[in-house]
């Protein structure tokens, strides 16, 4: 692959085996002022990857330090995402200053990108994952506009639900919550809002906001398998 290296400060030691891929949104007006904070030592954030527009792939840390892109989350009640995982952002200025489709160069790299990284590391597609899945109180990226099917064909992640809702007619809200929870998604009783509208964004953004309808819950009993 053709790389940019543009090396930022920010990073420290792993201390663990990666598992998992992390995707992000840069949520920036542009894509050079979403680098120069991800390079910015003050920032005290970062990626291993930025993909472009235009579909330009700039490398910012080394695949073996742990980067600072996904924060405070977790995943299966593991919480420390940036020792497991590797971090790619996706230039979009996303829901704060206009969110738009990705274009298809952008993603084609994307997804050249995504199978050179798993020549290197035993990552499932199930682990392959949107920043709001792993922090759902704080993110809302990728977002629903983000074209997880295109991911899918190719075996890179988890497909969006296009399957038969009549699974989820006998399934209660308890049933729900808890395919929700076994996921990996923070979703505790009472308090699982969050969770919810992240698994939403990723798997049904048809039914975004909409609780626990009927397409959720065949959503979740499809990806919980």
């Amino acid at each position: 692959m053709k790389f940019i290296d543009a090396p930022s400060p920010n990073f420290d030691d792993r201390g663990r085996t990666i598992d998992m891929i992390v995707l992000h949104y840069t949520g920036m007006s542009t894509g050079a002022e979403a680098l120069a904070r991800l390079r910015d030592p003050a920032a005290k954030v970062s990626a291993h990857y930025l993909v472009e527009e235009n579909g330009d792939l700039y490398r910012i840390v080394d695949e073996a330090k742990r980067a600072w892109h996904a924060g405070v989350g977790g995943w299966k009640g593991e919480t420390d995402i940036n020792a497991r995982s590797i971090g790619i952002e996706i230039v979009n200025p996303g829901h704060e200053f206009g969110y738009r489709d990705f274009p298809a160069e952008q993603i084609d790299i994307v997804i050249e990108l995504l199978k050179d990284i798993r020549t290197r590391y035993k990552i499932a597609a199930a682990q392959t994952l949107g920043h709001c899945d792993v922090a759902p109180r704080r993110k809302e990226d990728p977002g629903e506009k983000f074209p997880w099917l295109r991911l899918a064909l190719e075996g890179l992640a988890l497909a969006p639900f296009d399957g038969d809702l009549k699974t989820a007619d006998n399934l209660t809200y308890d049933e729900a919550l808890a395919a929700l929870q076994a996921i990996g998604y923070d979703a505790p009783q009472g308090d699982h809002i969050a969770g919810l509208l992240a698994f939403q964004r990723r798997f049904c953004p048809q039914s975004l906001g909409q609780g626990f309808d009927r397409r959720t819950k065949a959503a979740l009993m499809a990806v919980k398998g």
